[in-house]
């Protein structure tokens, strides 16, 4: 199986998302206290990187 450059980002910006959901659950679900929002904004920081990655698709 060959991965080129765009294979790579996909999967990266795959991954990037299920990582970002998860920790966007694990702050609204899990952690009441002020960590919750660490992992909340850890969490929309994966989805803003994985949106650029889908962006640099085709590009690179």
């Amino acid at each position: 199986m060959g991965m080129n450059k765009n294979t790579v980002l996909a999967w990266a910006t795959f991954i990037m998302i299920v990582m970002g959901l998860l920790l966007i659950g694990l702050g609204a679900f899990k952690y009441d206290d002020v960590a919750g929002w660490g992992f909340a904004a850890t969490g929309i920081g994966f989805l803003a990187n994985a949106w650029v990655f889908n962006a640099l698709k085709g590009r690179v």
